[in-house]
């Protein structure tokens, strides 16, 4: 996700990709990736391991199934869930298809048939374990009702509509920007330049006007640069190293939290 902020009272904006919602999405859409705990991903940590629990415990305590076979198919979910769907559409159902994921994943674990019954309880109970946990730290809605007395903000998410929106339903992130946009929405996501210009559009500014903050380097920062934002922030909260080929951050922190600080000397300068 990423969010776009232009101060109020001049024609500047800030692009960010670190927003409110964006640390818990981002880091639930590297699933098979279980962060270590720390001061910045311990929720994210905990929600992770939550959902492999929960759906683990169903599947031995309710359905018979030894430890190793019951985190194989686990496994085999996050791996289908991360290459994604074959005949998957911006319009296709969701549910539908990540309970297919299940019901694969399930089959190839026992060689058995499918079990559409089995697969749909362990997928709405990993759907529902990951909407009842996610939510925005008060440190960062506080940052945020702080940002927007003089910044425009705008969140910018890659994915599915149904799935995006539902989460940002669930974290009530409306009331923190002034505009929400889902890449799954248009014709483009991150880090086409396509929807980078939309929401150029959408806030009235220039993209020299703009400060792309994300925590992806090929979405949000490769796609803030390509469109021109007077400088780019990454929120590096896994110290992670860039790539050779990766896009370079003008600007490198390790919590959302900091962005303030750096959005105040940016404004001074532009």
């Amino acid at each position: 996700m990423s969010f776009l902020i232009p101060p109020r009272k001049k024609n500047h904006s800030v692009l960010g990709g670190a927003s409110p919602g964006v640390i818990v999405e981002t880091a639930l859409s590297r699933y098979r990736s279980l962060p270590r705990p720390s001061s910045n991903n311990l929720h994210c940590y905990f929600l992770l391991s939550l959902m492999h629990f929960l759906v683990k415990d169903l599947l031995i305590t309710q359905h018979g199934y030894e430890e190793s076979a019951a985190h194989l198919v686990i496994e085999k979910f996050y791996l289908k869930l991360e290459n994604g769907h074959p005949n998957s559409s911006m319009e296709r159902d969701v549910d539908k298809e990540r309970t297919l994921l299940f019901e694969l994943a399930i089959q190839e674990t026992n060689g058995s048939k499918p079990d559409k019954g089995l697969a749909a309880e362990c997928y709405f109970l990993w759907k529902n374990t990951r909407l009842n946990h996610i939510h925005i730290p008060d440190e960062v809605k506080a940052m945020l009702r702080k940002l927007r007395q003089s910044y425009k903000l705008l969140l910018l998410t890659n994915g599915s509509s149904a799935v995006q929106r539902e989460k940002i339903n669930v974290c009530q992130c409306e009331q923190y920007f002034d505009v929400i946009v889902v890449g799954g929405e248009q014709r483009e996501q991150k880090p086409a330049s396509s929807i980078f210009q939309e929401c150029f559009r959408l806030l009235e500014v220039k993209p020299g006007a703009c400060v792309m903050i994300g925590d992806d380097l090929k979405t949000d920062i490769k796609g803030g640069v390509n469109a021109g934002v007077t400088a780019t922030i990454w929120i590096n909260n896994n110290n992670l190293k860039p790539d050779r080929d990766s896009a370079m951050p003008d600007y490198t922190v390790k919590s959302v939290l900091e962005v303030k600080d750096i959005l105040e000397n940016i404004k001074d300068k532009v």
